[in-house]
């Protein structure tokens, strides 16, 4: 499948890219990653392995765009999932209840 990447036409297969990340050790995933054979790979490690460029040539985006076309699965920024907040022991109108109404 032909893609676009830093303006550069790219003749990507699924096959080839799992060829390509063979062996790869990934980095941590701090922005977008995608997620090729049984690992997670950062997009823009990707991009670089695949493209043979610097990865500041080219947007996370446009390798997202690309995975996504060859049937790979991509995934948001971490810090765009939900995070769990735990509930404080009181809730705001029992604190301001509390306040309002001191006893003694």
């Amino acid at each position: 499948m032909r893609v676009v990447i830093a303006r550069y036409p790219f003749d990507l297969t699924k096959d080839g890219v799992l060829d390509s990340m063979k062996g790869v050790t990934p980095e941590p995933v701090t922005a977008e990653s995608v997620t090729i054979g049984r690992r997670r790979y950062p997009v823009k490690q990707v991009g670089e392995v695949i493209t043979r460029q610097d990865r500041r040539d080219f947007s996370s985006g446009e390798v997202v765009r690309a995975m996504t076309r060859l049937g790979f699965t991509c995934h948001p920024h971490p810090e765009a999932v939900p995070v769990f907040t735990p509930t404080p022991p009181w809730t705001a109108s029992e604190h301001l209840g509390a306040v309002a109404h001191p006893e003694g």
